[in-house]
């Protein structure tokens, strides 16, 4: 069938989020980036021409596309536009080069890579090692996704069927302790996903939202740029987190609502351009992809009253938002909270046998919910692993109050047994980050003969400071046992694209030091 026809009315599809919007608004701009502007009704055709176009390779229904480039419109044309022709997008983040990056190729058995001409020649080094038969252009050459959909001869015809129990993305793990592994998306889930943000961020038609992380990245694309799409927003994506970069487009272009990881937030209250930047029309800040520390979290809030911060947490699997705390909820007490489950979310606390803990006390919180992926792609040990039980294991340990709100503990890998007792990581950095001269701080477990596992905490400074001061500084703080035993300072942390600390990495080179 056409696009336009009647098919397949009982399924709520991804590419269905945006022929919906297009529908009620089609001249409304949906999305902006460089010189370039969208209308939701151009988006819409543009799409289902990418979609024709990837049909008409010869690509069939379940194929895996992917796509390893940075954020643009065309970023965005293509994962819609596989969505519409039934193919499976693979997002790849575009910092992987090598071993790391033909694995992802050839692990979800890509057919076809669709990529920036930067990054080409990385594919073309392991293409020997790939099953990939066609790599294509995001953009930047005659034939690409962009001048795809741009072009008014191009073919919009799609006659894929597509049901939303199909897989649309292999979302894959970040990798901070393990090998990613690729989480089997389907329309459905993903589109429960858009709900639950939409309701829980309270995303409206009237905002006007920044899009900055990589859109590789599952928050970004499918907590705040979707969702934004299914109501009817204006989206702005920009292919770097400048802070004064984004200082001028949220004023230049009235920008309401912006998400960013914590690293982000903390160079934007410190940048000196700040006080004289006019940010008085941003409404809505969410924050996530990683842990905020309390004290950073309550200077931001000074530094921008009256501005509604949401604490947004989950993982991958989950689509990726399991958890909210909301601008209401950001109260002492509660600060270092990341909020209670959203609307399509079920979490329990559970302890090594999976019985419920009770309140006050640490678990692994486990999911059950329509927002959860099918399993892992071509990793069954993994997904009966995951799984077990019934409910989704996240592997990340949490207290729940009396009120039902969450509090991430650590990471059980994160969770360091120094001398027979356990210690959260984040409990550590918290007390470091209390010193003024601490700038950013991760603690992790270093091998240890008296201990097994010390304590072990790596700065960033902002001003001097030795490591017998921040020892010091932290055994006012805490127990004894909680202390580092070491304290290292660093130039800077080791994180991926989306600003999630890689502690394997510290680990690895500390236990090589």
């Amino acid at each position: 069938m056409a696009v336009g026809d009647a098919r397949m009315t009982t399924s709520s599809t991804v590419d269905g989020v945006l022929r919906r919007a297009a529908a009620r608004t089609p001249d409304r701009v949906a999305l902006r980036f460089a010189d370039r502007e969208w209308t939701y009704a151009r988006l819409d055709q543009g799409v289902s021409r990418v979609a024709a176009w990837l049909l008409g390779l010869g690509l069939t229904r379940g194929d895996r596309v992917a796509a390893y480039g940075y954020n643009s419109d065309a970023y965005l044309l293509a994962f819609l536009g596989c969505a519409r022709a039934g193919l499976v997008h693979v997002p790849v983040n575009h910092a992987l080069s090598g071993g790391e990056l033909s694995y992802l190729l050839a692990q979800s058995g890509s057919i076809v890579v669709l990529t920036d001409p930067r990054l080409a020649g990385r594919v073309e080094e392991v293409r020997a090692d790939i099953p990939a038969r066609d790599v294509l252009a995001l953009r930047g050459a005659p034939e690409s996704v962009l001048e795809v959909a741009r072009d008014p001869d191009a073919s919009e015809e799609v006659l894929t069927d597509v049901a939303d129990t199909d897989l649309v993305q292999l979302l894959y793990t970040s990798g901070t302790t393990s090998r990613p592994k690729g989480a089997m998306m389907s329309h459905r889930a993903l589109v429960h996903a858009y709900l639950s943000a939409v309701q829980a961020l309270d995303i409206a038609p009237g905002d006007r939202m920044l899009h900055a992380l990589p859109l590789y990245h599952s928050a970004q694309m499918h907590v705040f740029l979707l969702p934004g799409l299914m109501v009817g927003t204006v989206n702005e994506v920009v292919d770097t987190a400048d802070p004064a970069d984004l200082m001028h487009r949220i004023e230049r272009d009235g920008i309401t609502s912006f998400f960013a990881a914590p690293t982000v937030w903390v160079a934007l209250a410190g940048h000196p351009d700040f006080e004289r930047r006019d940010l008085s029309g941003l409404r809505k800040a969410y924050y996530g992809a990683a842990i905020m520390p309390v004290p950073v979290l309550r200077s931001l809030l000074a530094r921008y009253p009256g501005l509604a911060f949401y604490n947004c947490f989950g993982q991958s699997e989950i689509g990726p938002l399991a958890t909210v705390l909301r601008p209401e909820e950001h109260v002492e007490g509660r600060f270092d909270s990341c909020g209670r489950p959203v609307l399509f979310v079920e979490a329990r606390l559970v302890d090594e046998r999976g019985v419920d803990v009770g309140t006050g006390e640490p678990g692994e919180i486990v999911y059950r919910s329509p927002q959860l992926c099918d399993g892992y792609w071509d990793a069954p040990e993994a997904t009966a692993e995951a799984f077990r039980g019934g409910w989704f294991h996240s592997g990340d340990v949490a207290r729940r109050d009396a009120d039902g709100y969450l509090t991430i503990v650590d990471r059980l890998k994160d969770v360091i047994n120094t001398g027979g007792v356990l210690v959260a990581s984040r409990e550590v950095e918290d007390a470091l980050y209390e010193h003024p001269a601490v700038a950013e701080a991760a603690v992790v477990a270093v091998p240890d003969d008296r201990w097994g596992e010390a304590v072990t905490a790596v700065v960033v400074l902002r001003e001097a400071a030795t490591e017998e001061e921040l020892i010091g500084f932290a055994r006012g703080r805490l127990a004894g046992f909680k202390v580092p035993k070491r304290v290292q300072v660093v130039d800077d942390l080791p994180r991926n694209a989306s600003g999630k600390l890689l502690k394997r990495v510290l680990r690895d080179r500390l236990t090589a030091s």
